[in-house]
């Protein structure tokens, strides 16, 4: 048994020897490094300034005259003149949820001020803060004189997110009308003329200001109120809200879409095309349109709603006329004291109620359509078609079709 074990022992280190002379490499595959780390391991991670090299601002006034990213450290105060001016292009300015404030009295200079000739600016998340209010219409206090504005040059391509802005004798954020500004998510209250002033506004609100609250090309889902003028003006607004509390227009913009104006004594809603909207003024009118679609409006004494073809409409005005179009299609005008509905050309399909007016419903072709007047005229028309009128009389120069 012994000598069987030995024998087996010789052919295995045999075979190994064999192996090992065949292929040379295996020997020093087979044998040990050194077990001695090389070095101390290198940082795997890099640091903030490698990832976003940012400069620090932690006094004012500060003025940005190299590209590149900064950023508030603190709450900072000046007593006049300006907070942080910019003066290079690239910027981003990174308020960090601090606030620029002054004490200047009377106001003076620029919380965020943006030299000529700029463009490639952000300003986000923050606050800008005056001591100006608003005392029966007359705004004055300390504070800045503008929030975020410019000097003598609008810039472009530059973008305002997150900021809110108060207490400001003059503007609140304006960057003129330059290719690609953009104001999103910002709020202003109580400055002494224009709030928000950009070629794009979103989700913003403006309110307590002088002049027009909200002035930009493309406005959606924001509100605007305005003291004394124009609450929210815009070539294109989608779900807004304008407001004036004076004789100002409440909304007013080439195409109005699921938007809502009032003034208290002047135009509420002002558009070449209104969609789904909705205007209300106490004395004036509520709803001018040249296209009206699926619209009301409503006035105490001026036109509810006026419009060179309205459709699918409603006007109401206590004393003045409910409903005035050109061209009116499946419309109802509602006056207490004058025409309930009123068409230069050609009524179809409309309704108009007066109960003390000239008449409920007034058009020069009407068709399909009912009238009423308490005591009076219901319908009158020149040529009426499958007219009815109800709890009054008709006159009419030439009658079809009529019950």
């Amino acid at each position: 048994m012994k000598t069987m074990k030995t024998t087996r022992l010789i052919h295995l280190t045999g075979l190994a020897l064999a192996i090992l002379t065949l292929n040379p490499q295996l020997s020093t595959c087979l044998a040990q490094g050194s077990l001695t780390p090389p070095g101390a391991p290198a940082p795997t991670m890099k640091t903030l300034a490698q990832i976003e090299a940012r400069t620090p601002i932690s006094s004012a006034p500060f003025t940005i005259s190299v590209p590149g990213s900064y950023y508030l450290t603190t709450n900072l105060t000046v007593s006049s003149g300006d907070a942080i001016t910019i003066a290079a292009s690239g910027v981003t300015l990174d308020l960090n949820g601090f606030t620029l404030s002054s004490t200047a009295n009377p106001a003076d200079g620029y919380g965020v001020r943006l030299n000529v000739s700029l463009s490639d600016i952000t300003i986000a998340n923050g606050h800008i803060r005056g001591g100006v209010t608003n005392n029966a219409g007359t705004y004055g206090g300390p504070g800045f004189q503008y929030g975020i504005a410019f000097f003598s040059e609008a810039p472009l391509s530059t973008r305002v997110v997150g900021v809110t802005v108060s207490g400001c004798l003059y503007y609140g954020i304006h960057l003129g009308f330059g290719e690609s500004t953009v104001v999103e998510s910002c709020t202003v209250r109580t400055v002494g003329s224009l709030g928000i002033v950009a070629t794009t506004i979103k989700n913003s609100t403006a309110s307590d200001c002088d002049w027009t609250a909200i002035y930009g090309s493309q406005v959606s889902d924001c509100r605007g109120q305005s003291s004394s003028a124009t609450g929210l003006s815009a070539i294109t607004a989608q779900n807004c809200y304008g407001y004036s509390s004076s004789s100002g227009i409440g909304l007013n913009a080439e195409t109005a879409q699921n938007c809502y104006g009032y003034s208290s004594s002047g135009t509420a809603l002002s558009a070449q095309t209104a969609l789904n909207c909705y205007g209300e003024s106490g004395s004036g009118t509520a709803l001018s349109a040249q296209t009206a679609q699926n619209c009301y409006g409503y006035s105490s004494s001026g036109t509810g709603l006026s419009a060179t073809t309205a459709q699918n409409c409603y006007g109401y005005s206590s004393s003045g006329t409910g409903l005035s179009a050109t061209t009116a299609h499946n419309c109802y005008g509602y006056s207490v004291s004058d025409s309930g509905l009123f068409a230069d050309r050609t009524a179809t399909g409309c309704y108009g109620y007066s109960f003390s007016g000239p008449r409920g419903l007034y058009a020069l072709s009407a068709n399909t359509c009912v009238g009423y007047r308490l005591g009076g005229r219901a319908i009158e028309a020149t040529v009426a078609n499958g007219c009815y009128a109800q709890n009054g009389t008709n006159f009419i120069t030439y009658k079809y079709n009529m019950p």
